[in-house]
C-alpha cells in the first residue's frame, strides 16, 4: 500500500502561527518603544515594560507551538504545554467533526488526544485535507478502517 504523502510530514496551523508571531513582535516593539521614550519612568520601570513585552511574546509563542509530526514509526503530537509520542498502533481513529476546534485522535487505551496542530479555524480546507491525510496514514499503518 502506498503512502498518501512522503514521510516524515509535519502538520501545523500556518496562518495561526504567522498571526501570533507577528502580533507578538508588534506588541514587543510598540511596548518597548513606548517604555524607552517615556521620560517619567525610571530605568527599572522601563526594563519591566520590556520584560513584560517579551513575556507576552513568549506566551504567544507557546500558543503557536502546536504541530503533528508523522513519521515511519508513529506520530508526535505537540500541543501548547507538552508533547506525546504515539506508535501508529495506538491510534484507532482520526476525527475532525464539524465544529471541532482541532483534530482528535482516539487511542487504543480508550482515551482521546487533542492534536492541536491541525486546526480548521483560519484554514478550514487545509485542516480537512491534513486530517484526511493523517487518517489515511494511520489506516495504512494499522490496517483499521472507519
Amino acid at each position: 500500500m502506498s503512502d498518501p504523502v512522503a514521510l516524515p510530514v509535519t502538520f501545523r496551523p500556518g496562518h495561526t502561527r504567522v498571526i501570533l508571531h507577528a502580533l507578538g513582535a508588534v506588541c514587543f516593539v510598540v511596548i518597548s518603544v513606548i517604555a524607552l521614550i517615556l521620560d517619567t519612568m525610571s530605568p527599572a520601570e522601563k526594563l519591566s515594560f520590556v520584560f513584560t513585552a517579551a513575556l507576552f511574546w513568549g506566551v504567544l509563542g507557546l500558543l503557536a507551538r502546536p504541530k503533528v509530526v508523522a513519521d515511519e514509526d508513529g506520530v508526535t503530537v505537540v500541543n501548547i504545554a507538552r508533547g506525546r509520542r504515539l506508535a501508529w498502533a495506538e491510534i484507532v481513529q482520526v476525527n475532525l467533526r464539524p465544529g471541532d476546534p482541532w483534530v482528535f485522535l482516539n487511542l487504543t487505551d480508550g482515551t482521546s488526544l487533542a492534536a492541536m496542530g491541525i486546526q480548521p479555524a483560519l484554514a478550514k480546507q487545509s485542516a480537512i485535507r491534513d486530517a484526511k491525510t493523517l487518517r489515511a496514514l494511520a489506516e495504512a499503518r494499522t490496517g483499521l478502517q472507519d
